[in-house]
């Protein structure tokens, strides 16, 4: 049965890297929405990358959260909702209120209550620590991004994602994330199916914080779904193999029809 899906994007990259991830739902006769973050609209990657817009670096997750409610209230039907990384966070803070028929969160920043790992804390780690970090955007090298977002794709397609829709990222979502605030949800809310994953190569989000998200919202009464993707990295919806993940995911949605 078609469908509305709104794929929320992460931190440090745009829209745009949905682009060839949406193609397969697109495909299967689903409408396919994918809004950004507050003061995001109407920029290019090249634009936000050489001049942040004022304002983006204290951006709060609570702020994202409601402007993306918005967009979604806006639609003709309650859709599904499919986030990667801080999206995914956002799609389980979105589910918490009630939003979305279902969610897929692709290997999820940490919502309250989770404890990050020392990989985790080794990649926050530089930009919790500088000073004002809270108020001031934060950018990966190119050789940060290849060595920690996009470890396992071949280095030719790390360039190019770097260059076609990587970011700065709002520095005070970090610590937000770090401290569980404006990340609570309580998972006897939620009444739509939820998927997460998680990928042994991760070097932001690993199985370990996948899991344990996992764990905590299945405390909740509705349908509550694990996925392990072996030999992915953080990069997982670009890399070589992203057609198979678009696939279980769009199996996965197929499947609620059935419950």
């Amino acid at each position: 049965m078609p469908r509305t899906i709104v794929l929320i994007h992460g931190a440090w990259v745009t829209a745009a890297s949905w682009k060839g991830f949406r193609r397969p739902f697109e495909a299967a006769g689903h409408a396919v929405h994918t809004p950004t973050w507050p003061l995001l609209e109407g920029r290019s990657a090249a634009e936000i990358a050489a001049s942040p817009p004022p304002g983006f670096g204290s951006l709060r997750i609570e702020q994202i959260a409601a402007h993306l409610a918005r967009q979604i209230g806006a639609l003709a039907e309650s859709p599904i909702l499919i986030g990667h990384s801080f999206g995914g966070l956002l799609t389980q803070l979105l589910l918490d209120r009630g939003i979305g028929r279902a969610g897929i969160a692709f290997n999820p920043v940490p919502i309250a209550g989770i404890v990050p790992g020392p990989t985790s804390l080794g990649a926050i780690g530089p930009i919790v620590l500088r000073p004002n970090g809270w108020k001031r955007p934060y950018a990966f090298s190119r050789e940060r991004w290849a060595r920690r977002f996009a470890n396992a794709a071949p280095r030719a397609l790390a360039d190019a994602a770097y260059e076609s829709y990587v970011i700065p990222a709002p520095g005070r979502i970090f610590y937000q994330a770090a401290l569980g605030l404006g990340t609570r949800i309580d998972p006897r809310r939620r009444r739509a199916p939820l998927l997460i994953t998680g990928s042994d190569r991760d070097r932001l989000v690993t199985p370990y914080l996948s899991r344990a998200a996992w764990r905590i919202q299945g405390r909740s009464p509705a349908r509550t779904d694990y996925l392990d993707l072996p030999g992915r990295s953080h990069l997982l919806l670009a890399e070589p193999g992203w057609e198979q993940i678009a696939r279980r995911a769009l199996e996965w949605i197929e499947g609620l029809d059935d419950d």
